[in-house]
């Protein structure tokens, strides 16, 4: 759930300044992957100095931090450098100077490494560092990464009198790690070199050149013992490149051109530098040194791909900025008129009322062919599950079940070769998801992915799925992402039963509801004066707030109360109406803040009753209804009208008021949205 940024330059003149911005505000864009601290390391003036800077807080302190120190050379120019920055979500030890990243081998700095990802083995290793002597001076697990590299290096050279190479360095080090990783290393004994490795955490590489590639693809160096060498008959271990230059950044001349590199854990830290990226798989070490670039295997003969492709990203950089708006939360809010669109876009046709997804293609007649669909999900992405499981239900006529990925396999659920699984995440990373994923795998089950990441995990490992195009999302609290999972999970239960002749109907007025959806949501986000007041005048100094509702509502106050939990820092419960009496009930008094969701569908005279419960007990709930809903029960109630629209479509409808409501009440308490408290962007750790 951390940051990871780095910014190698090869025969492109840069300054330090030039060389520092760059890696922190990549590391500002990483921002929302962690925020309880910041450090970087960049080359100093003498050879083989590393510098470090490190700050508690936010990348700006981090920055403020830099900016103070006046005997630093900004305007030092290096036509060759490596520099490395990190952002940090804490999990080993608390957020301090000490426990933030890059970590060292040795106070001289001589390898230096940040990560991503938990080491599960790190305290047998320290438990051994510490026997040879090494002293530690954090709590985290990734010092013992950067002092393992030291060991290794140190005992390589005692018993051959030569160095290791720096990928050789990291294949031993990354040999003896046990969990999930994505690292960079940096060392004085490799001047201009980098190195890159990732296990279960993401990592692309953004390449920059002033000349236009000469292939799109980096090829993976394959490694054969060589029979003909003598020096391998006493180190039969030792590997033979066979090919020892790429074929990507070569100019006509054969000669490398000046290039720039940027490793990051997302791309929306590349994208202001270059659209040309590579993703790296599982157990990729990637090499960086004198403007090339190798992939190398951390194992031999695993039947991956041998050539790893450099894409093209779609995304701009204004997508990932805050425009006019004061919040990242607030603008991704305010995106959704046009993300549920772009969701759609090329999928539906509103014409002749057809859903074609091309990535189900290949698997459609598995899918409809299968005993049962059961989704796995998290949080936000949860909900979006739970949201469309009547419908998909209704349409697919096939058992429903939604399981929440980090109790799947404590669970141990049974998992059968016609079941189909559908495994949910915005970030495409999520690892109680991955867990989920790779067991029903190995149980034979057809695995489909709804991500909003290209080139995630998810959208690698599954077998067929969905990109639900929603945008880049940089609020820690999911908004657009969430309506653009229940629009692309309809498409699919739509698609699913396009062979059904007996849910013509109903596929029709759906399809139908989709067009009018931006249109809908635009009304609703007109509301956001009259909900701004409720969120300062009723509800600032709430200390509990309960959300209900029942039927297609259920998952809107799940959903609504997560929001403002994760911005608000209050107590917020969504709770069911149907379960009311069954013990809730005793919480409602006249003091209780109650939000209730009552749109006008097959649930709504349920919904009454639940209504008059709670007014009995002189609870003053705030409803949300429908603009024509003229009923009594509302004249002495508060109430926010919202569009109609069809039955299973208007909890995207609903959601839109709590999500600014969350978002007013936040800042009304001096909060800031975009960065709640304890929490991170994309949960890389189970």
């Amino acid at each position: 759930m951390c940051g990871i940024f780095a910014y190698v330059n090869f025969l492109v003149e840069r300054d330090r300044k030039f060389i520092l911005n760059s890696l922190l505000t990549g590391l500002g864009r990483l921002e929302y992957r962690g925020y309880d601290s910041a450090g970087l390391a960049v080359d100093g003036d003498g050879d083989g100095e590393v510098l470090l800077f490190k700050e508690v807080g936010k990348v700006i302190s981090l920055r403020h931090k830099i900016d103070a120190q006046k005997s630093l050379d900004l305007s030092k120019v290096f036509v060759a450098h490596c520099g490395m920055a990190h952002t940090r979500w804490a999990t080993h030890g608390v957020p301090s100077e000490k426990n933030s990243h890059p970590h060292r081998s040795d106070p001289t700095n001589e390898i230096t490494v940040v990560h991503n990802g938990i080491i599960t083995n790190y305290k047998e290793l320290r438990t051994v560092l510490e026997k040879f002597g090494f002293v530690f001076e954090s709590e985290t697990d990734t010092e013992a990464v950067a002092k393992l590299a030291k060991y290794i290096y140190d005992t390589q050279m005692k018993a051959t009198g030569a160095p290791m190479s720096f990928t050789s360095l990291v294949k031993a080090v990354c040999k003896e790690l046990e969990g999930a990783f994505a690292l960079i290393f940096k060392s004085k004994h490799y001047p201009n070199e980098m190195v890159a490795a990732r296990r279960g955490s993401p990592l692309l590489i953004g390449v920059k050149t002033s000349k236009k590639l000469k292939v799109d693809f980096v090829d993976v160096d394959t490694e054969t013992p060589d029979a003909s060498s003598e020096s391998n008959l006493l180190l039969p271990d030792q590997p033979k490149i066979r090919r020892t230059q790429s074929r990507s950044f070569l100019g006509d001349d054969g000669v490398v051109v000046p290039i720039e590199f940027i490793l990051a854990s997302d791309a929306s830290a590349i994208i202001e530098h270059t659209k040309k990226v590579l993703y790296l798989e599982d157990d990729d070490v990637a090499h960086i040194c004198e403007g090339d670039l190798h992939i190398h295997r951390l194992r031999r003969d695993d039947h991956m791909s041998s050539v790893r492709p450099i894409q093209t990203l779609e995304q701009e950089l204004a997508q990932i900025q805050k425009g006019a708006f004061s919040h990242f939360m607030q603008k991704e809010i305010y995106d959704q008129p046009e993300s549920v669109v772009n969701t759609m876009r090329g999928r539906v046709n509103f014409d002749d009322h057809r859903v074609l997804l091309g990535g189900l293609r290949s698997q459609l007649a598995n899918i409809r062919r299968s005993r049962r669909i059961i989704f796995s999900a998290c949080g936000t992405s949860f909900h979006s599950c739970v949201a469309v499981k009547s419908i998909f239900a209704e349409l697919t006529e096939m058992p429903i079940s939604v399981e929440l990925s980090s109790s799947f396999l404590d669970e141990q659920l049974p998992i059968f070769r016609d079941d189909v699984c559908v495994f949910v995440s915005q970030s495409g990373e999520t690892k109680d998801t991955l867990l989920a994923l790779q067991y029903c795998k190995e149980r034979g089950a057809l695995c489909l992915g709804v991500t909003n990441t290209v080139g995630s995990t998810i959208s690698r490992e599954t077998h067929c799925g969905v990109h639900i195009n929603a945008g880049p999302e940089i609020s820690v609290a999911s908004t657009k992402a969430y309506t653009s999972q229940f629009i692309a999970l309809t498409m699919i239960a739509l698609q699913l039963s396009d062979d059904n002749y007996a849910k013509v109907a109903r596929r029709t007025e759906l399809i139908e509801g989709l067009s009018r959806l931006s249109a809908d949501i635009k009304k609703t986000l007109a509301l956001e004066p009259m909900i701004k007041k409720l969120a300062y005048e009723n509800l600032k100094t709430a200390e509990n707030l309960i959300l209900l509702a029942r039927g297609y509502q259920s998952a809107t106050c799940l959903e609504g109360a997560l929001k403002i939990k994760e911005v608000t820092y209050i107590h917020a419960e969504g709770i069911l109406a149907g379960e009311l009496k069954h013990g809730p009930l005793a919480l409602i008094d006249e003091k209780m803040p109650i939000i209730m969701l009552m749109t006008k569908d097959r649930h709504y005279s349920d919904s009454e009753n639940a209504l008059k419960q709670v007014t009995a007990r002189s609870g003053k709930p705030i409803v949300i209804a429908h603009e024509s809903d003229n009923t009594p029960l509302f004249n002495s109630l508060q109430t926010i009208r919202v569009p109609e629209t069809v039955d299973a479509l208007q909890p995207i409808i609903n959601i839109v008021p709590l999500q600014l409501l969350s978002y007013h009440m936040a800042v009304a308490r001096g909060f800031d949205p975009d960065s709640p408290r304890n929490l991170a962007k994309s949960v890389t750790t189970a």
